[in-house]
C-alpha cells in the first residue's frame, strides 16, 4: 500500500454531522472495552474515529461527557420499544432485546465494561444515566397498559424494569449462562400478575 493510500486512510477530519458523531461514538466503546474508563482518553478516541481531537471538545469537554453521549446515543445500543398491543407482549419483547443487548458481540462487552465502575465513580453515574435514559424511554410501554387496564395508575415502571433487566443481566453476564428459549418469557410471566389483576392491587401494603 502507497503512501498516499496509508494517509487517506488515516486522513482526520473535523466533520461534527451525524456520521461523524456515530464514529466518535462508537470508537469511544470500543476503547472503553479495550482499556476502560480509567485508560480511555479523548486523543485516542479521536486517533480511532478519524478526527480532530479539537472537534471532540468542541462538542464534549471530556471523556466523562463524551462517555455519556456514546451511551445514549450510539446507534449500536439503541432500543426498539415495542408496541405488540398487551403488556405481556411489550415485556417479552423488551426482555428479548435486554437479552441480546448483554449477550451480543459488539454489545455485550459495553455492557460488561458499565458493570466495572465502582459504587461512586465517574463510570458508575454514567451507568446510571444510561438505565435512567432507558426508563424514560420506556414510560409510553406502561403508560399504555395502564390505558388498557393492565396496570394500575400507581404501579412504578421502575420495579417492573428492575426485576426483568435484573434477572437477564444476572443470569447472562454475572451467572455467565445462556439465556434459553423460553427464558424471557418465564421472567416477564413470573413478574407480572395474573391475567385481569392489576398490579397495584397485588403487590400488598407498602
Amino acid at each position: 500500500m502507497g503512501e498516499s493510500s496509508t494517509s487517506s486512510s488515516r486522513r482526520r477530519t473535523t466533520g461534527t454531522g451525524p456520521r461523524a458523531a456515530e464514529r466518535i461514538h462508537e470508537a469511544t466503546l470500543e476503547l472503553l472495552i479495550e482499556r476502560g474508563y480509567q485508560k480511555l482518553t479523548v486523543e485516542a478516541v479521536a486517533e480511532r474515529a478519524g478526527v480532530n481531537k479539537t472537534t471532540i471538545y468542541r462538542w464534549w469537554p471530556s471523556k466523562g461527557p463524551l462517555l455519556r453521549a456514546a451511551l445514549l446515543r450510539s446507534r449500536v445500543l439503541d432500543i426498539d420499544i415495542p408496541d405488540t398491543g398487551n403488556l405481556r407482549g411489550d415485556l417479552i419483547a423488551l426482555a428479548g432485546q435486554m437479552a441480546r443487548l448483554v449477550n451480543g458481540e459488539r454489545t455485550g462487552p459495553v455492557a460488561r465494561a458499565m458493570l466495572s465502575g465502582g459504587a461512586q465513580d465517574e463510570l458508575a453515574l454514567l451507568t446510571r444515566d444510561f438505565f435512567a435514559d432507558r426508563l424514560e424511554q420506556e414510560r409510553p410501554l406502561f403508560a399504555r397498559a395502564v390505558a388498557r387496564g393492565e396496570l394500575g395508575a400507581d404501579t412504578d415502571p421502575a420495579l417492573l424494569v428492575d426485576l426483568i433487566a435484573g434477572a437477564v443481566w444476572m443470569r447472562i453476564l454475572l451467572r455467565q449462562l445462556p439465556a434459553e428459549d423460553g427464558f424471557v418469557e418465564a421472567v416477564v410471566d413470573a413478574v407480572l400478575p395474573p391475567v385481569g389483576v392489576p398490579l397495584a392491587s397485588v403487590e400488598g401494603p407498602r
